[in-house]
Parts: C-alpha cells; structure tokens; sequence
C-alpha cells in the first residue's frame, strides 16, 4: 500500500504547495494556522515543505479505504496537512526559535488549547488543538525545537486526534508527523505500546 501513495505525494508536491499559497488569509479554514514562509539553512541542513491539499487526502482515502477502513476514516476527516522542516545551523537558529515563540504565543491567543509540552533530552515540543464551540476538533498545529538539529512547524486541519498523528505520518509518509505522533501520545499509552512490544 505505501508504494502506491508515495508516488502520489511525491508527484504532486508542487501542484500541492501552489495551492496552498493560494489561499489568501481570508480564505483560511477553520483550524489552519499561517507559520509564513519558511527558507532552506544556507549549509547542508535538512528542509522539507509538505503540503497537502484535500483533493490528494481524498485520492490517499480512496485508495485505502478498502484495506484499512480505520485509516480511511482519519484521512476522511481531514482538510489539509502542512509539514516544515528547516535544519538549525548558527545563522537561523535565533529566528527560527523566536518564529516558534511566535506561533506559540498567537495560537495560545487565538483560543488553541496546548495538550502537549515537553522538554526533554534536548526537544521543546508544543501541540495545540482547535476546537469549535460544540468540542469538534478543527485542527491540530505541533511545533518543536529538536536541540540543535531542526525545527519542525506542523498543521494538519480537519478532526484528528493527537494520537493519530503517528499513524497519518504512515498513511501520507510523513516522518516528522509520525515523530510528533510518538511525543504526543498519553503516558500510559505508551506504556500500554511498551507492554504489547515485550509480549
């Protein structure tokens, strides 16, 4: 199954990262978040932009739908996905964490609640959900400061939950996604996860 969506994704990367440019601020949905643009470290540091438009999440639906209808169910249910990952070297570091302080202070503004904080060994992760005022999920919007590595700027829009991120990062082949999924999951979650691992 992963070999018939990733070339999908891969292949439409540019008409995706068009379209999302193109909606102007007016246009933003419920649950997406502008992060602005984004440039490559001027060293070899890692960047990838991975946008998703809800026509390709409705061509990944149907393409799973049969196989794995629990899968086929999350990505129904979603709008549009936004990845940004921009490799940390001495020139962006500064602004790239004064950008996330940035993007952390105007969600917290904006009525996002902040389900995740964790800062550990090095990473500073934050997860926001949006909620409209009958508890739907609209979005989920994740920022982390992986120490001196990257920064990762992450908005998927539509009903997830935090605990699925891992599994959308599989489904759309999306690594920093499924990394964000592992942060965000509840304490005995992962526990749960470790026990099943050891039997």
């Amino acid at each position: 199954m992963k070999n018939r969506l990733k070339p999908w994704i891969i292949g439409t990367a540019t008409f995706c990262a068009a379209a999302t440019l193109a909606l102007g601020a007016e246009q933003m949905l419920p649950g997406q978040v502008d992060f602005g643009d984004f440039s490559p470290p001027k060293g070899e540091g890692e960047f990838v932009e991975v946008n998703v438009p809800t026509g390709l999440i409705t061509l990944a639906t149907r393409l799973v739908e049969k196989d794995e209808p629990e899968a086929a169910k999350l990505l129904g249910g979603l709008k549009l996905v936004r990845v940004n990952v921009i490799g940390l070297d001495e020139e962006n570091r500064a602004e790239l964490q004064k950008r996330a302080q940035k993007v952390r202070k105007d969600l917290a503004a904006k009525g996002w609640e902040r389900i995740v904080s964790a800062q550990q060994k090095g990473q500073d992760v934050s997860v926001y959900l949006k909620m409209d005022n009958k508890g739907t999920v609209q979005g989920l919007a994740a920022v982390v400061l992986d120490g001196k590595e990257h920064a990762v700027f992450a908005n998927v829009v539509g009903e997830i939950k935090p605990e699925q991120l891992a599994m959308l990062g599989e489904k759309l082949h999306i690594d920093p996604l499924k990394e964000i999924g592992a942060s965000a999951q509840k304490p005995e979650n992962k526990s749960k996860e470790k026990e099943k691992a050891e039997e």
